[in-house]
C-alpha cells in the first residue's frame, strides 16, 4: 500500500499555513461571514443591511436565527432547486410554521405574494412579498429516509441525495429543537396540482434565476433544506445551489403592516394576533 503524503499540510505549520491561505474565497457552497461581504447584492440594498447571505448545494441544509422586520429572498439558481422550509418562534420555539393552517386560513393551497406562512398558534410568523416562480407547495412536506432510500438507494444526511427530515432534524437541534419540534414544511420551487380526483401532480420548476421573497413578522428560527421534492418525477438526484439572502427591511414590514385594512379579513386578524404578542413582550 503507498501512501501519499501531502507535503504542504505534512506538518502542523504547513497545514495552519493552508488552512489561512483560503482564508477570503468564496464557493458555490458555503456562507459568507460577515453577510455584507456577499459580492452581488440586491439592487438598491446596502451591503450593511445584509444579515445572511449562503448558497446552499443540492442535498444540503442551513439555519439562521432572523430579527422581525427582516427580508429574505430564495433564488434559485440554476432551476433545479427546492426550498423546504421551517419556522419556529425564535422567542418562543414552541409557535412554529402551521402549514395546515397556512393553506385553510387563507383558503387558498397555492402559494404566491401575499399569502402569510402562518403559526400553530394563529400567528404571521412571515409574508412572501414576491414571487417570480409561482412553482410551489404547500401539501406534500419533504422526503423522508425511506423514501430517498427507495427511490434513490440512500437518503442519509452525509450521502449525496440527502432525505429533507433527516436535514431539518439536524437544523433543528442546533437550536436545541427536538425531532418532535421538526412538523411538515413548505417547499419553494418546484409546484404541486390537486387534480379533480384528488392525486398530486408535480408541475416542476418555473426555470433558472427565480426568486421568492418573504418579510418576517416576528423573531423566526429560519431552517432551509434544498433537497428533491418528494413527487419529483425524475429517477435521478437533480437539485442544483440555492442562494439565500436575508437584509433588514424593517421599513417594508411598516409598510405592509400599513395595507392589511386593504386584505383579507383572515390576513388582517392573523395580523393583529401577531402584533398583539410583539407589543406585549416589546415597550
Amino acid at each position: 500500500m503507498t501512501t501519499i503524503t501531502n507535503t504542504a499540510t505534512g506538518t502542523t505549520a504547513g497545514a495552519r499555513e493552508h488552512a489561512r491561505s483560503q482564508a477570503g474565497r468564496i464557493t458555490d457552497s458555503m456562507p459568507v461571514v460577515p453577510a455584507s461581504n456577499w459580492p452581488n447584492p440586491p439592487a438598491g440594498i446596502e451591503p450593511a443591511s445584509l444579515t445572511w447571505a449562503e448558497t446552499v448545494p443540492g442535498g444540503r441544509y442551513t439555519s439562521k436565527v432572523l430579527a422581525r422586520g427582516t427580508r429574505l429572498r430564495l433564488h434559485d439558481v440554476a432551476g433545479s432547486a427546492c426550498a423546504h422550509i421551517l419556522m419556529w418562534r425564535a422567542d418562543a420555539p414552541w409557535e412554529r410554521l402551521n402549514v395546515a393552517d397556512t393553506v385553510k386560513v387563507p383558503w387558498q393551497a397555492y402559494l404566491g405574494a401575499g399569502h402569510p406562512l402562518l403559526s400553530d398558534q394563529g400567528r404571521v410568523l412571515a409574508t412572501v412579498v414576491a414571487d417570480e416562480s409561482g412553482h410551489h407547495d404547500a401539501l406534500c412536506g419533504t422526503t423522508t429516509l425511506a423514501g430517498n432510500i427507495a427511490k434513490y438507494g440512500d437518503g442519509q444526511v452525509h450521502s449525496a441525495t440527502a432525505a429533507g427530515r433527516e436535514m431539518f432534524i439536524l437544523a433543528a437541534a442546533k437550536h436545541g429543537l427536538t425531532p418532535s419540534d421538526v412538523a411538515p414544511s413548505v417547499s419553494f420551487f418546484h409546484g404541486v396540482k390537486v387534480e379533480d380526483d384528488g392525486s398530486l401532480r408535480s408541475t416542476g420548476s418555473a426555470g433558472a434565476d427565480k426568486s421568492v421573497d418573504l418579510i418576517l413578522h416576528l423573531p423566526c428560527v429560519v431552517a432551509i433544506v434544498n433537497t428533491a421534492h418528494p413527487v419529483d418525477p425524475s429517477p435521478t438526484f437533480d437539485t442544483t445551489s440555492l442562494e439565500v439572502l436575508a437584509w433588514k427591511a424593517q421599513a417594508e414590514l411598516d409598510a405592509l403592516l400599513a395595507g392589511v385594512a386593504d386584505t383579507d379579513p383572515e390576513y388582517q386578524r392573523a395580523v393583529a394576533n401577531s402584533e398583539d404578542a410583539w407589543a406585549a413582550a416589546h415597550f
